[in-house]
């Protein structure tokens, strides 16, 4: 069996910037999750087990350690607006939805991903986001990132190929080289050349010499960064630990839960009605509902 993990906060988001406004009679903003349910419907074709993680709530654990952590701020109220009708869209559907509100839907991706991949029966895990911190979830080819809009899969030669460095390594090159959209700033003077290079070696901060001659690289400004890293060693740690995923989410799934059966007729119907949008249900009528 195939796993797939779907980041329905992404999701979402793309379906807001993507598709065209569309509101209800009563002026509610819906486009973003008329959209959201045609696109998580058209899974159904290659998708037998499936679970949609949201962030419920977009302030985590991570804002506690760092205040310029990403925040709400700043999300149109018009897109923020949808997060309850979307969850309850992916639920309508017969998803296996995680509502995420102490830590991210990302944790709970890799939270699951990590399950999925012990299990005997699963042949593959997709993790449906093109989010780079998923990166460091992948497991050779078992365990891969999946870009839905894009249909491109990353592996673990992928991910080094694409960042120049291991799965492994990834909260360590985000932690030299920052994360604009979690708010992570990176250390100086570090960029993507810079941090690939040295981790491709080195594998992990600490392992990094604080001399660049010990380095054994041709690195351009070699001198430099070692410096500007150890007088941010203190906060590059903490970037990393912002940018590493948690594996203990409190999901209580199985994998066997997330067998996708059908969409639940009765919240299904009760969706339509609220987004006024009958094509909905016509569009899945032909599915067995439950």
């Amino acid at each position: 069996m195939q796993v797939h993990l779907v980041d329905g906060t992404y999701e979402l988001f793309r379906s807001f910037y993507g598709a065209p406004s569309s509101r209800t009679s009563d002026g509610r903003e819906v486009g973003a999750v008329r959209a959201l349910a045609r696109s998580l419907w058209t899974l159904r074709a290659d998708a037998t087990h499936v679970a949609v993680a949201f962030d419920t709530v977009i302030e985590s654990f991570r804002n506690d350690r760092f205040a310029g952590y990403k925040t709400g701020d700043g999300i149109d109220p018009a897109l923020s607006a949808q997060f309850p009708l979307a969850e309850r869209a992916a639920d309508a559907l017969g998803l296996v939805v995680w509502r995420m509100v102490s830590v991210e839907a990302d944790d709970a991706l890799a939270t699951f991903a990590a399950r999925a991949a012990r299990h005997v029966e699963v042949e593959r895990v997709l993790l449906c986001s093109p989010d780079k911190d998923l990166a460091q979830c992948v497991v050779g080819s078992r365990v891969i990132g999946w870009d839905r809009r894009k249909k491109l899969a990353l592996d673990d030669a992928g991910v080094r190929e694409k960042f120049g460095v291991a799965p492994a390594s990834i909260p360590d090159f985000l932690a030299l080289v920052g994360d604009t959209a979690d708010g992570i700033p990176g250390v100086p003077r570090w960029g993507e050349k810079s941090a690939a290079a040295v981790l491709a070696k080195f594998g992990e901060l600490e392992s990094i010499p604080a001399r660049a001659d010990a380095w054994g690289l041709s690195v351009r400004g070699a001198d430099a960064l070692a410096a500007s890293l150890a007088a941010h060693r203190d906060e590059a740690f903490l970037y990393r630990e912002l940018a590493t995923l948690r594996r203990d989410a409190p999901l209580a799934e199985r994998v066997e839960d997330l067998l996708w059966l059908g969409p639940r007729e009765e919240l299904l119907r009760a969706l339509v009605r609220d987004l006024e949008d009958d094509s909905l249900l016509a569009r899945v009528s032909g599915t067995p509902a439950r």
